[in-house]
């Protein structure tokens, strides 16, 4: 866990000092959990959930097999992020937020909406599996399906499943956001 917040704290600009002083504890408590050598409380995972914009359960690597963890992710294992927000469905297939990247499993249910545009400093690269998805960057619209990919630079950009059927989509972030 430890790696993983140390990573998403970066992401998001913060030093040790900011994330610490926003938790109201000290930089040498942050440091031994960002190294694993103290376990925060559920009230700490909380806050710190809060503070980097993320869910608690995000924070949490599933199970992995001797040998796997670190360089496998099965499929029902995937660690779930976001908030389900708009009908949207995420789960992480990267092995942790280590890499310069994140791969991510997204669902947009029927009549999903992301009414307000997003701008994030990141690259992001999707591709659509199945389904259809309309996307807005900038100031310009597409309509995708099946085997469409996209790439966003960060520009402001919002989406919609306009059908009555999910649509899927991996998307590659760098850095990685959640």
């Amino acid at each position: 866990m430890g790696a993983d917040l140390r990573a998403l704290r970066k992401t998001r600009g913060l030093t040790l000092a900011d994330l610490a002083a926003r938790l109201d504890r000290s930089v040498g408590w942050l440091s031994q959990v960002e190294r694993d050598l103290s376990d925060p409380s559920i009230d700490d995972l909380r806050e710190i959930a809060q503070v980097l914009d993320v869910s608690v359960s995000s924070l949490f690597r599933a199970a992995t097999a001797p040998g796997e963890d670190g360089l496998i992710v099965r499929a029902d294992h995937r660690r779930p992020i976001g908030n389900r927000a708009a009908g949207l469905v995420e789960a992480l297939l990267s092995p942790d937020l280590t890499d310069d990247f994140e791969v991510v499993h997204s669902t947009f249910e029927p009549g999903a909406r992301l009414p307000t545009p997003v701008t994030r400093p990141t690259q992001e690269v999707g591709y659509i599996v199945s389904g259809h998805l309309h996307l807005e960057i900038g100031a310009r619209a597409f309509d995708l399906g099946p085997g469409d990919s996209f790439r966003i630079r960060g520009e402001p950009f919002r989406w919609h499943n306009p059908t009555d059927t999910p649509c899927v989509a991996i998307w590659v972030i760098a850095p990685p956001v959640y």
